[in-house]
């Protein structure tokens, strides 16, 4: 054996270290020449090492003979969940973002503040940033640079994190990079600087997150890798050393010491790759998932075709910070060996299994060990169904059938919550647990437990692959020139990264619109590759032999007291809390406000508008920053007052980027100067999604009042659905002209006339295109007059209103039967209603023309899928519904028994999807299959469905060929200022 080249694979998780070592000639279970398990100590380094050694005494293998080692572990993560000071160092961070881009939004701004005290060491802003499409918002000013390295200097801070805005499409000025280089001769190669660009996607703050982490983490990640090195050097085992990505890819100790963010989370794919290698069915053209059974969760995954795991396709959080970088999909739930079993002591009572568990304790807390404590471990025991541990527990033949039917239903939802579409799936189950599982699930057609599932996530470790990945914005008419090239460049990084080029092969390939954006296209290509250890092997050993020195370090924890006061949702007491009225009327908002406003202003947005997210917490730091934000109702505006509404146009895929700036102000100072006047309020052009926040700002901004209303009661696609349209004499769009555009960076265009709506449609797109694809707009102010006739009144108070009644549903713990609140905001029954509840079976989405249309479709739950007595049972309801889009929902469509088909509710009215689980909206970019959800219907306000209205944005407005039939009766909204304004 000693002529043979092995590979080593190690999972370092929080409770086990597991350890293969492989056979790279064979393939599945073959190839496992002997394994490891043992319980993670807290010198990990230690536990490395006698992993291998126990790996190749079993094999009677020399140290000679180990080609490559492989490592997954979640080392570094738990320093940054559990705030180590003596982990973490604290970060410079430098944006580059020209103008009044980001000026609202500084760094950290969504950290928990405990995390942030230990991080933040110091934040500016300077000029740079790039569009969407690369061309420059302002150029890199090197003595700006110069100016930063200085303070940094006087701060002694050794670790930068520069970010750009839309970096990671700055092909040709590498603005980071430039940046990175001025500091380095500035500071000195002893300070590091990490690139966001090199870390994430695009989506600024996440980004900025990512790399703000990793920054943070770069000296212990160095000391804890060369530690593994060390190890190494004691056994006398020298081969390259690589460590496993969140992705399922590799890293070489020399890239994982630069990025150690990109090994925060492997244990989950480690384990998705692990079972793919060791499946007896080999590779297959479809995707299965993954179950990983443990001692106190059950987590499940999506392995795809290409042999890697499904990964999240938006932002996730880690530590309570959100990041966007890639991460496998995984859900979970409170379900493994150690789950404790709670039986109901009466009828009314529900049996129960977890979330809590004895986890480690299972040998000293379960009754098969003897213990007093009645494990989901014990129930199978009982059944005869597992052998484990010294004794039968005595268990109730009714509460063993209660407690395997509650298993089964609990795997089968969380199953159902991963998969995509409703056909019978096939399984792979792994974990110490697995024998928890049944062998039949619904909507399963096959499971597979396969030999050395034990250590599947060890396997996985040795198993992976070289990846590399390439994105591109380009124009419609060379996306089929740019795809080649993007993947001609993607594959030679991966060579470059030391893939075997004959090997390398495309996992992703997408070439797809973007949403608001007509005419572009973003591209990205993945590929991946097994290692090249023939053209790499004598460069890692020579590394090994540089890098591995004798240094100890002291790992001793330094825990952070959380004494900082920042507020969050926990921090209010919602059933209570009562937003400031002051004597005149004037609503003065708090974060709280902001809060309720942000979840109130994306269930009204009916799927579009853009998540508020941003937006929130542009406003909040303003708050925070004692800004003073003010909200009026039309009634107490002043006889002369002109109120101008306000709005951002174009795709929400620059409001994740391209945050703050100045585009609505500047929009707003320009239509005041083409008309010659000041005005003395705003208003939304739209309440619904991330445009109800855009008068807030304005308000703080401009010192003038947010007036209590909009133009749309909720968000439509097309400038000229406005209720002031339908004011308009002869139906001229000229009515709702003039309006003024803006850039934010110093471009401001008016368009005065129209020869029809058509063509101001057209008109605005175009402008907004050239303005880097996205603009502030500001419209022809209105007097009280027009607002008392032609406005949405009171719209930011059903905004709060709902936001509010989702908060309280939280804390009363009644987001089952949230509806009813929200139902009561809208009017009561007589004016909303809840029209269906079930889970997405199925989304067709295709951007044409700069909008997103589709379909979505909602089946009815199943019995065994209903979680709670709030969910519907009427068997005489519709097996499904149908819901049309154009960014927003359009109309929906029941589907019966019988065949039956019946259009329930209709635009106007406002058809509104939430996720059961929070209560909160799901727009058009949250659709996805398996999410359970509830749809609501609202009457929309009477302007709406009147002759003009429908004829502006009724159901033939989007090209339907039947009449407008309104789901209820319009009630008027309680405003805020009127319920809690001290009365006289």
């Amino acid at each position: 054996m000693a002529s043979q080249r092995l590979i080593i694979g190690v999972d370092v998780g929080g409770t086990n270290t597991d350890a293969v070592l492989l056979d790279p000639t064979k393939t599945g279970p073959a190839a496992v020449i002997s394994s490891f398990k043992a319980t993670t100590g807290t010198d990990v380094t230690t536990g490395i090492e006698e992993a291998i050694r126990t790996l190749l005494n079993q094999a009677n293998a020399s140290s000679s003979s180990v080609a490559s080692l492989m490592i997954g572990t979640t080392h570094f993560i738990n320093a940054v969940v559990e705030r180590d000071a003596s982990r973490l160092e604290p970060v410079a961070v430098l944006r580059l973002a020209a103008g009044e881009y980001m000026k609202n939004t500084p760094p950290f701004i969504d950290f928990p503040p405990a995390l942030a005290k230990i991080i933040n060491g110091y934040g500016a802003k300077i000029s740079g940033g790039v569009q969407i499409d690369g061309s420059e918002i302002g150029p890199i000013k090197e003595d700006e640079i110069i100016k930063q390295a200085k303070i940094i200097k006087s701060k002694s801070l050794q670790k930068v994190a520069v970010i750009g805005i839309y970096s990671p499409f700055d092909e040709e000025y590498k603005q980071e990079y430039q940046v990175r280089d001025v500091l380095k001769k500035e500071l000195g190669d002893e300070v590091e600087v990490v690139c966001s660009r090199d870390v994430a996607g695009v989506g600024i703050l996440a980004r900025e997150n990512a790399a703000i982490l990793n920054a943070s983490i770069l000296r212990f990640a160095k000391r804890t890798i060369n530690g593994f090195k060390r190890a190494m050097k004691r056994l006398d085992v020298k081969c390259p050393l690589y460590l496993t990505s969140n992705s399922g890819q590799l890293l070489s100790s020399r890239e994982a010491m630069l990025f150690p963010i990109q090994i925060f989370s492997s244990g989950a794919t480690n384990s998705i790759r692990g079972a793919s290698f060791l499946s007896s069915a080999g590779k297959q053209t479809e995707s299965r998932y993954v179950i990983d059974i443990g001692g106190t969760t059950t987590d499940i995954g999506c392995l795809l075709p290409s042999g890697f795991p499904r990964l999240a396709s938006a932002s996730t959080e880690i530590g309570g910070v959100r990041v966007n970088f890639a991460i496998p999909q995984v859900e979970s739930i409170g379900l493994g060996g150690g789950s404790l079993v709670h039986v109901p002591v009466s009828a009314e009572g529900r049996f129960s299994i977890g979330p809590d568990s004895v986890g480690q304790a299972l040998r000293e807390k379960a009754k098969c060990f003897g213990g007093d404590s009645l494990t989901a471990t014990d129930i199978m025991v009982a059944a005869g169904e597992a052998k484990v541990g010294n004794a039968t527990p005595e268990v109730l033949l009714e509460t063993i059938e209660a407690a395997r039917k509650k298993m089964k239903i609990m795997i089968e939802d969380l199953i159902d919550r991963m998969k995509t579409s409703p056909e019978p799936c096939s399984l792979l189950l792994v974990g110490g647990g697995a024998f928890l599982c049944p062998s039949e699930l619904v909507g399963v057609a096959s499971i597979e437990v396969p030999e050395h599932s034990g250590v599947a996530n060890a396997v996985g470790a040795a198993v992976a692959e070289i990846g590399e990945a390439a994105e591109l914005m380009v124009d419609n008419d060379k996306k089929d020139t740019t795809l080649v090239e993007v993947k001609e460049k993607a594959i030679a990084a991966a060579v470059a990264r030391g893939a075997k080029e004959t090997e390398v092969r495309i996992i992703e390939e997408d070439v797809s619109g973007i949403p608001y954006i007509e005419g572009k296209s973003k591209i990205i290509v993945k590929v991946v590759g097994p290692v090249d250890y023939k053209r790499f092997l004598n460069n890692a050993e020579i590394d090994f032999l540089e890098s591995s020195t004798d240094e100890v370090y002291d790992e001793m924890k330094k825990w952070e007291i959380e004494d900082v006061k920042a507020f969050t949702e926990a921090d209010i007491n919602h059933v209570t809390y009562k937003p400031h009225i002051d004597s005149n009327r004037v609503w003065h908002l708090t974060e709280t406000d902001a809060y309720y406003i942000s979840i109130g202003c994306y269930i009204l947005g009916c799927a579009g508008g853009g998540t508020p997210y941003g937006s929130y917490l542009e406003l909040r730091q303003v708050l925070r920053d004692g800004g003073d934000v003010t909200i009026v109702d039309i009634e107490d505006l002043a006889e002369d007052v002109l109120c101008g509404p306000v709005a951002g146009m174009g795709s929400p895929v620059i409001a994740i980027e391209r945050l703050g700036g100045n585009m609505i102000g500047e929009a707003w100072e320009g239509m005041e100067k083409h008309l010659g006047t000041k005005f003395s309020g705003v208003m939304a052009a739209e309440i619904g999604g991330s445009n109800g926040f855009a008068p807030l700002q304005m308000s703080h901004a401009y010192k003038i009042p947010c007036v209590d209303a909009d133009v749309m009661g909720r968000a439509f696609p097309a400038f000229e659905m406005s209720s002031l349209f339908i004011g308009a004499k002869d139906d001229d769009i000229n009515h709702l002209l003039p309006v003024c555009l803006a850039s934010g960076d110093g471009t401001t265009m008016t368009f005065s006339t129209s020869k029809d709506a058509l063509a101001v449609d057209k008109v605005l797109r175009a402008i907004c295109i050239t303005m880097g694809l996205a603009a502030g707009i500001a419209a022809r102010p209105c007097t009280k007059t027009e607002l008392q006739q032609f406005s949405i009144p009171k719209s930011q108070s059903l905004a709060w209103r709902l936001g509010r009644a989702v908060a309280k549903a939280r804390v009363k713990g009644t987001i089952a039967s949230v509806h009813n609140d929200l139902i009561t905001e809208f009017g009561g029954p007589q004016t909303a209603k809840k029209v269906f509840e079930g889970k997405i079976v199925g989304i067709g989405n295709t951007i044409y023309k700069g909008h997103s249309y589709g379909k979505l479709i909602i089946e009815k739950l199943k019995d065994y899928e209903k979680e709670s007595e709030a969910v519907d049972s009427d068997d005489s309801g519709p097996e499904k519904v149908e819901i049309p889009f154009k960014n927003e929902n359009l109309l929906v469509e029941a589907c019966y028994k019988d065949g039956e088909k019946k259009i329930l509710t209709m635009v106007p009215d406002l058809i509104m999807v939430l996720d059961r689980l929070t209560g909160e909206a799901c727009g058009v970019p949250e659709y996805r299959y398996g999410l359970k959800v509830m749809v609501i219907v609202a009457a929309a306000h009477p302007l709406w469905t009147s002759k003009r209205g429908l004829e502006i944005a009724g159901p033939k407005a989007f090209g339907y060929d039947f009449d407008y039939v309104p789901c209820g009766t319009y009630t008027g909204i309680m405003s805020v200022i009127d319920e809690f304004a001290a009365k006289p």
